[in-house]
């Protein structure tokens, strides 16, 4: 692998993790509370992933041709709850990773002194992603927290459990702290 790949790997690697943590935390939380924000101030988990999705979408597609901020994007009204049920959530969601990995994936390293814009504003390549990664996993975040508060006492860990670490660095041979 080149240095180019490695990095398209390793930002690929990152958004997967990402993925999967908001996946697992999704995958614990009842329809009912998929939609359920905390208090009238923050917004529901599905709101959550439909802004994720449409930010995805409108960044990664024609990523290295067009200004990320697409016209057709109304990012206002991507949080408004307007899905039918759980699986039009989903759906969308999963189209919003696909259309950021196929994107991604189709980088290579000659892309990476590239100019791409968001909002009319200049990014590299690799500054661009890193700027959606870091949008990604914010929200992400709050996806985990609020699936964690909403299922009290039924969660199930997605990251090493409380006081388990040493366990959880035994197991994979690491000696350390």
């Amino acid at each position: 692998m080149t240095g180019g790949d490695i990095v398209i790997s390793s930002f690929i690697d990152a958004f997967t993790a990402q993925k999967n943590l908001a996946d697992k935390a999704i995958a614990q939380v009842s329809d009912l509370d998929l939609r359920r924000p905390l208090d009238e101030n923050t917004n529901s988990i599905t709101v959550i992933m439909k802004h994720v999705a449409g930010n995805l979408i409108s960044r990664y597609t024609e990523f290295l041709t067009s200004d990320g901020e697409k016209p057709w994007r109304d990012r206002d009204a991507e949080f408004a709850d307007t899905f039918r049920d759980r699986a039009e959530t989903i759906a969308y969601w999963e189209g919003g990773w696909r259309c950021m990995f196929d994107a991604v994936s189709a980088l290579r390293a000659e892309h990476f002194a590239w100019t791409v814009t968001i909002r009319g504003e200049p990014y590299t390549v690799p500054g661009a992603l890193t700027r959606s990664l870091a949008h990604t996993s914010y929200h992400v975040g709050q996806i985990v927290l609020i699936a964690r508060v909403l299922n009290r006492d039924n969660w199930k860990t997605i990251t090493i459990p409380r006081g388990k670490s040493k366990d959880f660095n035994a197991q994979m041979g690491y000696g350390g702290r």
